[in-house]
């Protein structure tokens, strides 16, 4: 039986649906990314107040077990991409799905575990810890990662415009997020708005292994569905680097190091985005008018150059995404005026949407695909591990000078750095499209 639903034709042989099943894995790509909401920042942001009162921990108690939580999903990202690239995606999202509606049932009680063992804040930590670890794992890692990952083998010409397509939903979903679960919170309590998610995650693992497959080329149908007929009439040979050869190589910590510090960057921002808005002046609802002209900017961006990068090589869209990033930082440094406003809009939201087509496109096209879970896993980590320092950092540099300003200008300073490398190293062996 086991095996029998492990094959690429259960529930049913894809070569018979009439159009290309690429547009499904879209679909489900999409999907699995939004589903990783509850293990994004700006998914469990939203109830920091309530964990804060039900555990009776402080906010920097509470930060730090989230920091410590992050780092320590981080540590296994990289062995979560050898699984994907030995069982294939199908499976590592349904598991990760599945695996994050029981971490994230595991949060809602975390409370009520503290108070079997005495309550206080100790166990009250620990408990939150274990929480934070498990959603941050399957959600902003392994689902985030296998789902991100699975789309790109269905697609070759067409893979950075069909990306870009998935990130437009993706990015108005994230920008959504923060309010739609605030209003769940609000219908009822925090401890029902997470029972819906679990319960949208359990969901949703069900649909994604009976519709989703692997690759075209274990269902019997080919890449950019092509027939036989009008297939290229040349095949070029792939490069596929090993994990090893990747690893020592300049340019994967250039693409990894560049993606994490805006996961540094950007999650410290979304984490503190009242008081950063409040240190300048500005209001609540400011702050959370932010993301919505921020995401136009970056899916505007992101169809563009997901357009262009499909036949052009990826270094300037790099350098052009740390240029952006910098803009930000300068326009967050500037908050209180109106062009200071503006600059972050622009820089961020234009910055996203580079980030978001050279993280789907960097590694594949210059490592190839044989060993992209394990990879790209490695780069998850980095980002992870990023974005769980970014608020500590921020909250430390409030602390100590009394304003964001240190911690803005030294994501600045790594900015200028990252900019500085990536201009001089070189992309020798990146795979363009071919045909």
């Amino acid at each position: 039986m086991l095996r029998r639903i492990r094959r690429a034709d259960w529930p049913f042989d894809i070569r018979r649906v009439p159009f290309f099943y690429g547009w499904v894995i879209l679909l489900l790509s999409t999907l699995g990314i939004l589903v990783s909401i509850p293990g994004q920042t700006m998914g469990m942001a939203v109830f920091t107040d309530p964990l804060i009162d039900a555990l009776g921990l402080s906010r920097t108690q509470l930060s730090v077990a989230y920091m410590v939580g992050t780092i320590g999903s981080s540590l296994f990202l990289t062995r979560a991409g050898r699984l994907y690239d030995r069982f294939g995606g199908r499976l590592m999202v349904a598991v990760s799905s599945i695996s994050l509606a029981l971490m994230l049932m595991f949060i809602s009680v975390t409370d009520q575990l503290s108070g079997l063992f005495g309550g206080g804040p100790f166990f009250s930590f620990v408990f939150i810890m274990l929480g934070y670890f498990g959603v941050r794992f399957f959600g902003q890692g392994v689902l985030t990662s296998a789902s991100r990952n699975v789309l790109l083998l269905w697609f070759e010409k067409r893979r950075g415009l069909v990306s870009s397509a998935r990130g437009v939903f993706v990015s108005f979903g994230f920008s959504l997020a923060p309010l739609a679960l605030a209003w769940l919170i609000a219908v009822n309590d925090w401890r029902w708005a997470i029972w819906v998610l679990a319960g949208c995650c359990a969901g949703f693992s069900v649909f994604a292994y009976l519709f989703l497959r692997d690759d075209p080329t274990t269902c019997g149908v080919m890449v950019d569905g092509h027939s036989e007929d009008d297939a290229p009439a040349v095949a070029i040979a792939v490069i596929n680097f090993t994990f090893a050869q990747a690893r020592r190589s300049q340019l994967f910590w250039v693409l990894s190091l560049s993606l994490g510090i805006h996961s540094l960057f950007g999650t410290a921002v979304v984490f503190h985005i009242v008081s950063i808005f409040s240190e300048a002046g500005r209001t609540s609802a400011e702050a959370f008018g932010y993301f919505l002209p921020a995401a136009i900017g970056s899916t505007s961006v992101n169809l563009l150059v997901g357009w262009l990068a499909d036949k052009r090589p990826l270094k300037p869209f790099l350098i052009m995404m740390l240029v952006s990033f910098i803009l930000g930082g300068f326009g967050l440094l500037n908050l209180h005026s109106e062009w200071g406003y503006w600059l972050l809009v622009i820089g961020f939201g234009a910055g996203g949407g580079f980030w978001s087509v050279i993280s789907n496109l960097g590694f594949i096209r210059n490592f190839g695909p044989l060993h992209l879970g394990e990879i790209s896993g490695l780069c998850t980590a980095v980002m992870v591990f990023t974005s769980a320092i970014g608020p500590a950092l921020f909250s430390v540099g409030l602390d100590v000078f009394g304003t964001y300003a240190a911690a803005e200008w030294l994501c600045i300073a790594v900015l200028i750095v990252l900019l500085t490398v990536a201009i001089k190293v070189p992309h020798d062996h990146e795979q363009l499209v071919r045909g």
